[in-house]
């Protein structure tokens, strides 16, 4: 299928949120039937996946009743009236608890829409669940405290990633075209990567949220870069309880046409620090540059600015953050937390109040050599992660807390730099499992990135069909 062109033979789950709002516009279909489609779906493959938290139908069949009725009037409400939608859980909707992953968060109903669920409501779509996440969004897994274990729909004994990894797995097994995750250090990317998505981490302040904190930002996860800049004409509008965000964009983000001779492309491979880079990641993005370089761009290999001390002082600043939460919950709770994220945020018990404000100061250290790499480059190319997948059971690829950090090194730096990176799918291992390929680009380029993203669609040659039921 092709960006407004569908196949007969396509079911309507599997449809692109532009070809679903064609679909409704032309009366070939409405959003009622779409949505219902979705749900049937979705019956068949959660048992097998579990990626949904705060499961909704009813109140969504009362939302895609409302953008039928639209539709028949030719009214829609917004961009993307009647296109079925979710939302990672830390994410915040009105009326649902944020449990953000660990059995020890009071459940309380938040009081309102944080704002890119505010907005995604606004534009029309139809919010059928939320999505799950691992404990405080600590973990690049579906491994969670208070969720069921969340699997990968490519290969159930693998892992979708995290920290949105209910929204990976329901992107890779067709729960409808957009999904809404969140990334502080790749988890977007990760699990879209792992799950052979489109995922973008935006400029820091792109699109507003609530809370906003040091290298957080929300983002969309789709099957297509179309569905991507879609999602980012939505989700980048303004909102004033951001006071991070970025002024008001004027992008026409459906624009994703882009000459790619005389691009000047880093590719990035290996790294002194973290874990080894697979073979078949490797090969991947080679390949992914060398397509790049065949249609008239500058590929030069690169070596990386990023040091380990850099991603260690992270890790310190991260750990005593987190050990602030965690050490000030009762005894009782604090048994029940995830034993990884436990004894992970345990590690800064011991650390001094300048131990930690020296790991912050990884951040600027980390955003002087991005802006020193991107001085001759407008784009740079690299793995998302540097192996091909891990275990569904384990709460990271290595499962060690002493090593938390060793396969985020090539997403982590970009939002403590604030870069957009966007991960898509750039090929398969001999199992036919996915592997993703990094785009980054110059600070608030995001529209640039999504048109090499688009670009690279058109390169990277055919791809395989996704996921089926399981036996």
């Amino acid at each position: 299928m092709t960006d407004g062109i569908a196949s007969s033979s396509t079911a309507l789950h599997d449809l692109s949120a532009i070809d679903l709002l064609k679909g409704y516009k032309s009366k070939t279909f409405s959003p009622s039937e779409v949505l219902e489609d979705v749900l049937r779906h979705v019956a068949k493959w959660e048992p097998h996946i579990q990626a949904l938290y705060a499961f909704d139908p009813d109140g969504a069949r009362t939302v895609a009743r409302q953008s039928t009725e639209r539709w028949q009037n030719n009214a829609p409400q917004g961009p993307l009236d009647g296109v079925p939608t979710t939302i990672k859980e830390n994410v915040a909707t009105k009326g649902v608890p944020v449990p953000l992953g660990s059995i020890v968060t009071k459940l309380v109903p938040a009081a309102a829409d944080a704002p890119p669920s505010a907005r995604l409501r606004e534009a029309g779509a139809v919010i059928f669940s939320k999505t799950t996440m691992p404990d405080y969004g600590m973990l690049s897994s579906g491994l969670s405290s208070f969720h069921p274990l969340t699997r990968n729909p490519w290969d159930l004994s693998k892992n979708p990633g995290g920290s949105s990894a209910g929204a990976a797995a329901a992107g890779a097994a067709g729960y409808g075209p957009l999904h809404l995750g969140t990334d502080i250090g790749g988890s977007v990317r990760l699990p879209a990567c792992w799950c052979g998505l489109v995922a973008l981490k935006p400029s820091l302040g792109r699109i507003p949220i609530d809370p906003p904190y040091v290298g957080r930002v929300a983002g969309p996860m789709t099957r297509t870069v179309a569905d991507t800049a879609l999602m980012m004409s939505v989700l980048s509008l303004p909102d004033a309880r951001d006071g991070m965000s970025l002024p008001p964009n004027d992008f026409d983000w459906s624009d994703l046409a882009i000459d790619l001779k005389g691009k000047r492309i880093g590719l990035l491979l290996d790294q002194s620090f973290g874990q080894p880079l697979e073979a078949d990641v490797r090969d991947v993005v080679v390949k992914a540059a060398k397509a790049f370089a065949d249609a008239g761009a500058i590929v030069t290999e690169i070596t990386s600015p990023f040091t380990k001390d850099m991603l260690d002082g992270l890790d310190t600043f991260w750990r005593a953050r987190s050990w602030g939460d965690i050490s000030a919950l009762p005894k009782a709770d604090q048994n029940k937390v995830l034993p990884y994220i436990f004894n992970w945020a345990a590690g800064a018990d011991k650390l001094s109040a300048a131990d930690a404000v020296r790991g912050f100061g990884a951040t600027m250290a980390i955003r002087s050599a991005a802006a020193t790499l991107f001085a001759n480059l407008d784009f740079i190319i690299s793995p998302v992660a540097p192996n091909v997948n891990f275990a569904a059971e384990n709460a990271s690829p290595l499962n060690d807390p002493n090593k938390p950090f060793d396969h985020i090194g090539y997403t982590v730096p970009w939002n403590m730099a604030e870069n957009p990176a966007a991960s898509i799918n750039g090929g398969y291992d001999t199992t036919g499992f996915p592997i993703g390929v990094q785009i980054v680009g110059r600070r608030f380029d995001d529209l640039g990135v999504l048109r090499m993203a688009k670009a690279f669609e058109g390169l990277r040659g055919e791809q395989k069909p996704w996921p089926t039921l399981p036996a």
